[in-house]
């Protein structure tokens, strides 16, 4: 780590991890440490008088965005945010555009910063570069940190001569603490008189710079705020918000519970609420933080286990020591946590999720803000893409080949099987489409599926 010019902090911090690894550390958190979040305060209940306060505080305000993912999962090789996804815009395209209306219909600042990856570095900064109007008193950007990746068996770094780089890896968003340190990103930040910060990940395009909420964070005092939602079915699976016996907030991500708990975790009446990972950092109360504990948070440990290749599941298993940005709740002292509606929530994980985003379920507002379509009642329509067919991107561009259906009166599409679309297609109520393998099916231009619409 020393020969590839990591710092001295975040080898410690590496140490930290491994250490409780080879000492047995599962890195889970059991039911006893977990425990029912019931009441919190509701993005409802936020006053005018507060979002006057968060209006008065954007000046001193940044927006951060979590933008080291190459979208490995859904079979790209380059910067997830830069895929096309509404109206011929990227996901960064629309977040730039978020910011300069803010600039342009508040006057203040509020610099865009991106936590770049080495691999999603150059392009992402040549695409802000198309914004000659796009300009900041502070740099664009900043890296996260690389840390090699652990042989499961012998628990010794890994070697893979076929491709060295597989040797490395991320060490999740919970990095994001070490590396504003690491890069000066932070001591730069509060030197030019910023004092919060507003993190979010960049495919999720719901995560917008709201004053009533800054105003909240802001009058309060309160050092970390974490943006959560009401779980539904569909969270089952995610990470929730729990109590630990301290009565503290904490995160428990779903590899952190034990297998034998797996049906409590999922149960959504008792853990109702699951963590957006909209975050906000008073920049003050983290440096003094840092500073206080050596630069070693000491966020709960997220044993990962893979295969050295992403691409070759048959390739020797290895663990990534990963930490989850979310958990830092526990950590500070008076952190707290606040129900927000759904729609601060749209993330895009897979191509179903991005099918969806790049239909007309979703509006792209003046202010370059998502909005659900009318029709939908606030509740976004669930597609499934078979995996054999849809997990890669190119494969799943190429069966919308003009496009993405009509979402807006779908409550549910299941496709299993080859089925390509047609343009102009109809997607009405509940539809599943299923062929059987080896065999292909064309929808029709101008198809409506589905029950008639009213």
């Amino acid at each position: 780590m020393q020969a590839a010019g990591l710092s001295q902090t975040f080898i410690d911090n590496f140490h930290y991890y491994y250490d409780q690894l080879v000492r047995g550390a599962t890195g889970y958190i059991s039911r006893d440490d977990a425990r029912p979040v019931h009441d919190l305060p509701d993005y409802a209940s936020l006053s005018a008088a507060q979002r006057q306060a968060g209006a008065e505080a954007l000046g001193r305000a940044v927006v951060l965005k979590l933008n080291g993912g190459l979208g490995t999962s859904m079979g790209m090789d380059g910067p997830k945010s830069l895929l096309p996804v509404k109206e011929g815009l990227t996901f960064l395209d629309i977040i730039v555009r978020q910011s300069l209306h803010l600039r342009a219909t508040t006057g203040a600042r509020v610099p865009l910063l991106l936590m770049n990856s080495f691999a999603t570095r150059a392009a992402s900064l040549a695409a802000l570069a198309r914004y000659p109007e796009f300009t900041q008193d502070i740099p664009f950007d900043f890296l996260q940190h690389m840390e090699p990746k652990v042989w499961k068996d012998s628990l010794l770094p890994a070697t893979w001569p076929d491709d060295p780089d597989k040797e490395w890896c991320p060490p999740g968003h919970g990095d994001i603490y070490t590396a504003l340190v690491d890069s000066g990103m932070l001591q730069m930040l509060l030197d030019a008189g910023y004092a919060y910060a507003f993190v979010s990940n960049a495919d999720n395009l719901g995560a917008v710079l709201d004053p009533a909420i800054l105003g909240f964070f802001a009058e309060m005092q309160i050092p970390f705020l974490m943006e959560v939602a009401e779980r539904t079915a569909a969270d089952r699976k995610g990470g929730h918000l729990a109590r630990s016996r301290s009565g503290r907030l904490i995160l428990r991500e779903s590899a952190q519970c034990p297998p034998e708990e797996e049906a409590e975790f999922q149960d959504i009446r008792r853990y109702r609420y699951f963590n957006t990972n909209n975050l906000w950092l008073n920049l003050r109360a983290l440096a003094d933080l840092l500073t206080a504990q050596h630069g070693i948070l000491g966020l709960p440990l997220i044993r990962n286990e893979k295969p050295i290749d992403p691409g070759d599941p048959s390739t020797p298993r290895v663990y990534q020591l990963e930490t989850a940005m979310g958990s830092a709740i526990a950590i500070f002292e008076g952190a707290q946590a606040l129900c927000v509606p759904r729609c601060r929530f749209v993330p895009v994980k897979k191509n179903s999720d991005l099918l969806v985003l790049m239909s007309d379920a979703y509006r792209l507002n003046p202010d370059y803000s998502l909005a659900l379509a009318e029709e939908l009642d606030g509740k976004p329509p669930v597609v499934t893409l078979d995996d054999r067919y849809y997990l890669l991107h190119a494969a799943m561009r190429s069966r919308f080949p003009t496009g993405a259906p009509s979402l807006r009166h779908c409550t549910r599409l299941t496709v299993s099987g080859d089925v390509t679309f047609g343009a102009d297609v109809t997607v009405v109520g509940d539809v599943t489409i299923s062929i059987p393998p080896g065999e292909t099916l064309l929808i029709a231009d101008g198809a409506i599926l589905g029950a008639p619409m009213a």
